[in-house]
């Protein structure tokens, strides 16, 4: 454990017993001795009711050319932090080719179960959307705002016209090792003419009151704390309203 880390993690205002989703850049903390002493810090921060989830994201490996998903053994493509921790002991991870998440904790296979009934990546049945249902909380730990992957959910409620793409069916690998396949429809982020767009999900902090988002320092990184409900609820109005609000080059 890292005491000051852990104090700078009680004064942005991470709950004891809450469920936590880590956003994480490993290297902006600088003093620790490992990712362990990360990992174990967040656990005694959110205690033995608490849950801790991380994005396990496989995008980058897998695709529309490349199908195949294992849960146990296909690498997260976002950081040396969850790819550590998805490969721990007691960890579980969603059944999702593409936007998986591990979690440990009082809650974790709640969360983690059934994410193979959606066809979307972030839907009803992801951890990302029932991380908002029990009031969740989400901290981006020195990475910024923009790497949300909750607010892809917030986009798939209102399906705005940069969303989606085709369906892609995965060719995927239980921890059993049953095999089976799993269609979901792709995310595009492309404007009209084949370009990406850029994601500018940092501009939560225009539209989040204090209470909801709150800054403060964890050791060298600035982080952010982000309270999951109000921000879905915010941000689904916002994109109602404007549906290109979070993007930029559509």
């Amino acid at each position: 454990m890292n005491n000051a880390m852990l104090t700078g993690l009680k004064e942005l205002g991470l709950r004891e017993g809450a469920c936590l989703l880590v956003h994480s850049s490993y290297k902006s903390l600088g003093s620790v001795d490992s990712i362990e002493e990360v990992v174990n810090t967040l656990k005694i921060a959110i205690g033995r009711e608490g849950t801790l989830l991380f994005p396990a994201l496989s995008f980058s490996f897998v695709n529309e050319d490349k199908p195949d998903f294992d849960i146990k053994s296909t690498p997260s493509c976002i950081g040396a932090i969850p790819e550590w921790f998805r490969q721990q002991p007691g960890v579980l991870r969603s059944m999702s080719p593409t936007h998986s998440v591990a979690a440990i904790g009082a809650c974790a296979e709640e969360v983690t179960t059934g994410h193979d009934l959606d066809d979307t990546p972030v839907g009803a049945n992801s951890p990302f959307r029932k991380l908002r249902d029990k009031g969740g909380q989400i901290l981006m730990l020195g990475c910024g705002l923009r790497p949300n992957t909750s607010m892809h959910g917030v986009e798939e409620l209102s399906q705005p016209p940069y969303l989606f793409k085709h369906d892609i069916t995965y060719n995927c690998t239980d921890f059993e090792g049953k095999k089976r396949t799993i269609t979901t429809r792709r995310h595009n982020f492309k404007n009209r003419h084949g370009e990406a767009i850029v994601q500018r999900y940092d501009r939560l902090r225009y539209i989040l009151p204090k209470e909801v988002l709150k800054a403060g320092a964890v050791l060298d990184a600035t982080c952010h704390l982000i309270e999951a409900r109000p921000m879905w609820d915010m941000a689904e109005a916002l994109i109602q309203q404007d549906p290109l609000f979070f993007v930029d080059g559509y």
